[in-house]
């Protein structure tokens, strides 16, 4: 499976899961659509997302139909959740989306279960042959001495979690909080297991890390700590878990004894998760291997960089542009926003048909373009010229086109230009092919700047890579929050602006190659649903930089 859609639940601030699942497809060459879904519209990590969708919340009824609704338009690979709130409503509707041909990443109901109720926790790790602090569900029945620790027996992200040192605080905190647990408080290092198995429950990687720092329940500052004596604890977890993808465990090491205290497990990602991946890890690849029918063998502990420190930081990210913007820059893309890219298809074509010596030739690409098959090597199967295809392709790749602007484009890049909006192109493409559209549009005496990608380093400078806009607002000298780009094609256009901050205009252009219907409104700022309403849009910008 070579186009894979992950669709990540509650996705909240999970920037980095997704960094982590990018590079993956990026390492095994695979065409990955990341979609966000959350129940608000400002969570930082549906800038990094392909494709959002705002959604109802997971305890709603209408939570799972909604999901299996995306998951049946978008053809969505894997469903995976973020958050532990999610995971039992998941777990027990997996087979409907199965059925739909959507893999939830999650474990068996019963086991997550498990999970839910810290009560049962506890107890499945004494049953594994653990050491885990027995919990008390009234505090009149506690007798496990002081300090105590008190938390919800369903909770997470040590949300009303407390540590309690008499009991006239623990009587006070158990009036506070519905359905708690109260366990004997166990001083020492905490560790996190981060824990990745195949879809049958089989070991790919087990990567322990030290908590160092740790805000609200997650982790800040972690070290790598491959301890076999941890390593053989979790499998003995492991083997009787058999879970489906991640797993986090948490344990203390009792500074008194140096016995091993379990205390969580979590069928999920963890919030720290991608540190261990960026340790070496590779559970995301792994995904993408089972999904690909593939056989994943377990990890080498020596692939993992023990010892190794991570210390995470926060980064904001616009959500809303506000009002007042002030704009001192215009980026376009070039193919289907400022020309039709059919015209240049079509002059390829003639092109090609004029060296095979018949202009009918032309008319018969066009038609096997319009099916979509491949024009030229079927039209030369046609005719018994197979063997002209080398000099075909190039033919149409090197020629020099016969096309032009948009009606009004030219002047309205020189009337942003005039007004103090430097304006700029960014397109992907053979350097050669584009140059000679460029060069055939006479776009560089009407624009200030233009970056082909791929004459950066290859195709991987192509959109979503950012390195392009990077490199414009460099030469411009001027902040992200005053650039916006436009473009046609959703699939991968605005992904980097967004996460830079830059504004947007989608040009939802119904004649271009790459349409692929409604988008959500989420997506930019601005939607143009026809040539004048985005010169329009470009227009108030304009306006908006003279006043």
């Amino acid at each position: 499976m070579d186009d894979i859609r992950v669709l990540f639940t509650a996705v909240g601030k999970r920037v980095e899961l997704i960094q982590a699942f990018r590079n993956a497809a990026s390492v095994l060459g695979k065409t990955l659509k990341i979609y966000g879904v959350d129940i608000v519209d400002t969570a930082p990590a549906l800038a990094y997302c392909d494709q959002i969708e705002k959604i109802c919340a997971m305890w709603d009824a209408d939570y799972i139909p909604q999901l299996l609704d995306i998951c049946r338009k978008e053809q969505i690979s894997i469903v995976i959740p973020t958050i532990d709130t999610d995971l039992q409503v998941l777990a027990d509707h997996a087979a409907a989306f199965a059925d739909i041909g959507s893999r939830v990443l999650i474990s068996r109901p019963e086991m997550v279960r498990i999970c839910r109720d810290k009560n049962y926790t506890s107890q499945f790790f004494v049953d594994c042959g653990l050491h885990a602090p027995i919990p008390v569900n009234d505090y009149t029945k506690y007798n496990g001495g002081y300090p105590a620790f008190i938390k919800p027996k369903n909770g997470s992200s040590s949300i009303d979690a407390y540590k309690v040192e008499n009991a006239n605080e623990l009587a006070f905190h158990a009036s506070q909080i519905k359905d708690y647990i109260i366990q004997p408080f166990v001083s020492g290092t905490e560790f996190t297991v981060d824990v990745f198995c195949d879809f049958d429950g089989n070991v790919v990687s087990i990567v322990p890390r030290e908590r160092m720092a740790v805000r609200a329940g997650e982790v800040l500052k972690t070290r790598i700590c491959m301890d076999k004596t941890i390593i053989e604890e979790v499998e003995k977890l492991i083997s009787r878990f058999k879970p489906c993808g991640p797993l986090t465990a948490q344990l203390i090491r009792n500074s008194s004894d140096n016995i091993d205290y379990y205390i969580e497990i979590n069928p999920r990602y963890g919030g720290g998760a991608p540190l261990s991946m960026k340790a070496g890890a590779k559970s995301a690849e792994s995904i993408f291997r089972l999904l690909s029918g593939e056989n994943v063998a377990r990890q080498s502990p020596k692939l993992i960089a023990d010892g190794a420190v991570f210390s995470r930081f926060d980064q904001s990210i616009c959500t809303n542009k506000g009002r007042n913007a002030k704009i001192c820059g215009a980026v376009f893309d070039l193919d289907d926003t400022l020309y039709p890219e059919k015209e240049y298809v079509l002059s390829g074509f003639s092109a090609v048909a004029n060296y095979l010596g018949d202009s009918e030739y032309t008319e018969k690409m066009w038609r096997y373009f319009l099916s979509g098959k491949l024009a030229i090597e079927e039209m030369l199967a046609e005719i018994g010229r197979q063997d002209e295809k080398d000099i075909c392709l190039k033919t149409y790749r090197e020629h020099f086109p016969n096309i032009k602007l948009y009606d009004g484009m030219s002047n309205l890049l020189k009337s942003m230009r005039d007004n103090g909006i430097r304006t700029g192109i960014i397109t992907d493409g053979r350097p050669l092919g584009q140059r000679a559209k460029i060069k055939a549009l006479g776009l560089s005496k009407l624009v200030d700047d233009i970056i082909v990608t791929d004459e950066l380093g290859g195709v991987a400078f192509r959109k979503p890579n950012d390195i392009s806009f990077r490199i414009m607002q460099t030469k411009w000298q001027m902040p992200f929050r005053e650039m916006v780009y436009i473009g046609d094609n959703a699939a991968k256009d605005f992904q980097a602006p967004r996460q830079l901050g830059m504004h947007t205009i989608y040009f939802n252009n119904r004649d271009g190659l790459y349409h692929g219907g409604n988008y959500p409104p989420l997506l930019c700022d601005y939607i143009a649903e026809n040539l004048e309403q985005m010169r329009d849009c470009c227009l108030k910008i304009t306006r908006a930089q003279q006043s």
